[in-house]
């Protein structure tokens, strides 16, 4: 039987682990050359398989896909195209079978969040309903936490970690300067549907060292009384406080505060933008000097304080997809199984993507403090081991040692070219 090539690609907002992911398929994957050929690369994503834009990775040293393992951003270039079902859009399908037959492409590892499960999943059905015969695995990636089934999801961790030491050393800096200047710092964060980000700004108090934080929640409604009674009674009894902020966040009417009417390439809303809005309610209802911030890319993009666990999972999670491809397994995604809390132990399972394809994983309420503002013990604890450790990259003249890859084009062997709708 003639082994077949591997196609990998990276989909949506990228993290500071998702190249570690990379590195794991890729890695496995040069260690089963009997198995399987070489792995290509879709450039910026789905849209290589369907525009025949693949990236040889075979071209890369080993060192240098190992160095991916602590370079951040996505290293083959991401996209956010959702595929349409195979009644509406059927020549899409037809062209990745076109490519995947032309360059003997057997394995389809899709690294993503939950709008790449499903694209995942639409591709895995190629060999039922078109006869083409693929193992397509899903390899979960986003730092808004939300895929169900697994416990965490790998970028989760580092982005928590970069959002909590942001809100601790920020609110060290507003504590300092409140007596006659500013006396509240707002902070948005990612979090669309979900606050897993925002709740990790609450890891910045502990009992060793209480700090005064507001968290706002998309799963809490926003009431803009009772949140600046809170803010008014921190300033009272601390002098200062810090404001962590969701950009999903929604008023009583179900309306984003940050919604300016602009929509995504997967039809979300376009939010950002929520800072500002919030930072004004305080200065109008209550005077208050005030700064804000957006942690934006920089949250994701933040590998120099990336943590150590969720890049030892990012890479577990790239490696395991092989794996289960390997073993003849479709339509499934490696998960994250927590064993227990104390100590943390994990270990790697295995989620049907009928399961998990269009389903977000909210913050459970028990995670949320009885205010609305807050975390609980619960999440501290769930929390903790995902933030914990360090894994700094090697760094030169101050800086840290990424790498860039060569991405080496594929000979393209099709006639026909294909334009993305």
């Amino acid at each position: 039987m003639t082994k077949k090539n591997a196609f990998y690609a990276q989909s949506g907002g990228v993290t500071a682990v998702i190249n570690a992911t990379a590195c794991g398929v890729i890695e496995t994957a040069r260690q089963h050359k009997d198995k399987i050929g070489k792995v290509y690369a879709g450039r910026n994503g789905i849209i290589g398989a369907l525009t025949e834009d693949l990236i040889d990775t075979s071209r890369e040293s080993a060192r240098t896909i190992a160095a991916l393992r602590h370079t951040p951003s996505g290293a083959f270039g991401s996209c956010r195209y959702k595929l349409k079902g195979l009644e509406e859009n059927r020549r899409e399908y037809e062209r990745l079978i076109a490519v995947f037959e032309a360059h003997n492409i057997g394995y389809f590892f899709y690294n993503g969040g939950g709008d790449s499960a499903d694209t995942c999943l639409k591709v895995s059905q190629l060999s039922e309903r078109l006869g083409y015969p693929i193992q397509a695995i899903h390899v979960p990636k986003t730092v808004d936490n939300d895929l169900p089934i697994t416990d965490n999801c790998p970028g989760f961790g580092s982005v928590a970690k970069y959002i909590a030491i942001s809100t601790l050393e920020a609110s060290y800096d507003v504590a300092s300067m409140s007596k006659t200047s500013t006396k509240v710092f707002v902070l948005e964060v990612m979090g669309r549907h979900a606050g897993w980000i925002a709740a990790a700004g609450g890891m910045a108090s502990t009992e060793q060292d209480e700090l005064p934080i507001v968290i706002l929640f998309p799963e809490v409604a926003f009431q803009k009384k009772r949140f600046l009674d809170k803010v008014k009674a921190m300033v009272k009894e601390h002098g200062y406080c810090s404001v962590v902020v969701s950009e999903g966040v929604r008023g009583r009417d179900g309306k984003f505060l940050a919604d300016q009417g602009l929509r995504d390439a997967f039809g979300h809303a376009q939010l950002g933008g929520v800072a500002p809005v919030v930072a004004n309610i305080i200065k109008q209802g209550l005077g208050y000097k005030y700064h804000w911030g957006v942690a934006d890319y920089l949250q994701r993009a933040a590998r120099h304080i990336a943590s150590k666990t969720d890049v030892e999972q990012a890479y577990a999670m790239g490696k395991a997809a092989v794996q289960f491809a390997l073993q003849g397994h479709n339509s499934v995604m490696p998960t994250i199984v927590r064993a227990s809390n104390k100590p943390y132990r994990w270990k790697v399972g295995m989620a049907p993507l009928k399961k998990v394809a269009n389903v977000e994983k909210m913050m459970p309420k028990s995670f949320i403090s009885r205010d609305g503002f807050g975390i609980t013990k619960k999440c501290r604890d769930y929390l903790a081991p995902l933030i914990r450790g360090e894994d700094y990259p090697p760094y030169r003249d101050g800086l840290p040692r990424y790498v860039r890859l060569k991405n080496v084009a594929v000979k393209k062997k099709l006639n026909t070219s294909f334009k993305v709708k």
